[in-house]
């Protein structure tokens, strides 16, 4: 069989099934959100001000009324796909402040934490595969070792664990940054940063050493030996950008589970941001507000899943053609 160029209405096939994939990812998070909610306990308790709350049968009843909540459970799950469909997500039971507002005034400090975090875990990456192959003899591989269990150690620590001995070694020990965080100062930015960059530096870096180790002996990295390359060009010109396919491909995943370890970075360093906004509201059971920022976090995961694809096709040429 021959491959040739995808055609453009195979391309607008293409992106038809990821906007359909989009809709369901972004309809079955909201139902889960709603349900598990509505298990959870009377969401009244939000708009009142929490559990033992005072208020009158008659100021209960206006409650209910002014929030839709003596509407039978089913209207209530229609009209709250509603307003996700069209990011109307109301007004907060707890702040009785728009959602929207809420969620414009978080989105850019989680989300510039996640952006960095998943770029400087790629610069760990690049930087222990050039540390790897600096040598090909005994301590080359000794490198390799050494680097295959920081790795490891790496994927398996758990954020709250490392954001804390962070801010054990270099805020309290050693005063050299905050131990909290507000604002985009990068003193206020490195620890939390770190603390959800190393996680998903360890996983990426083990994917791309395992393919980094597949394609050492490849033809075309053997060729360019031959030709005198030497081994940090051979990585950087040749066998890194087809090691990295496979955790570009993950990239989609890692920033996902970057946005939600940003609820454990944002308690743990009292910094603002949608992970303490979902988790004050998920205490109060705040539907509105917990539905808005799941829903805006699996919209963001499915944009990077498109561009994590996007750039694979553009690291390797094969992905843009198909085989009909």
């Amino acid at each position: 069989m021959t491959q040739r160029t995808t055609t453009p209405r195979r391309l607008g096939r293409a992106i038809l099934a990821r906007v359909g994939a989009a809709a369901l990812v972004v309809w079955a998070t909201a139902t889960i959100v709603f349900f598990a909610l509505r298990a959870s306990g009377d969401p009244l308790e939000a708009v009142l001000g929490g559990p033992g709350s005072e208020a009158g049968p008659e100021t209960v009843a206006r409650a209910r009324a002014e929030y839709g909540l003596d509407l039978p459970v089913f209207v209530q799950y229609l009209m709250m796909l509603w307003r996700t469909a069209t990011l109307q997500f109301g007004d907060s039971y707890s702040r009785k402040l728009p959602v929207s507002e809420l969620l414009l005034a978080q989105i850019p400090s989680t989300f510039l934490i996640a952006t960095l975090a998943l770029l400087l875990a790629w610069a760990f990456v690049v930087a222990g595969a050039l540390i790897g192959v600096a040598n090909r003899g005994r301590i080359g591989r000794a490198a390799r070792g050494i680097l295959a269990g920081i790795e490891t150690v790496a994927s398996v620590i758990p954020p709250f664990f490392l954001g804390a001995l962070l801010i054990l070694i270099f805020a309290a020990g050693l005063g050299w940054f905050p131990a909290t965080s507000s604002g985009f100062a990068p003193s206020a930015l490195l620890l939390p940063i770190v603390t959800l960059a190393v996680p998903v530096a360890g996983y990426l870096a083990h994917v791309v050493r395992g393919s980094l180790d597949t394609l050492d002996d490849a033809p075309f990295a053997t060729t360019a030996r031959s030709r005198g390359a030497s081994e940090p060009r051979v990585l950087l010109v040749h066998t890194l950008r087809h090691a990295a396919l496979p955790a570009l491909a993950l990239s989609g995943w890692a920033y996902g589970s970057l946005l939600s370890g940003a609820v454990v970075v944002e308690a743990l360093f009292a910094r603002p941001g949608l992970g303490r906004l979902l988790l004050d509201a998920a205490t109060v059971r705040d539907m509105p507000v917990v539905t808005g920022v799941v829903v805006v976090v699996a919209l963001a995961y499915v944009v990077v899943m498109f561009a994590s694809d996007a750039l694979e096709r553009v690291v390797d040429p094969r992905a843009r053609r198909v085989t009909p």
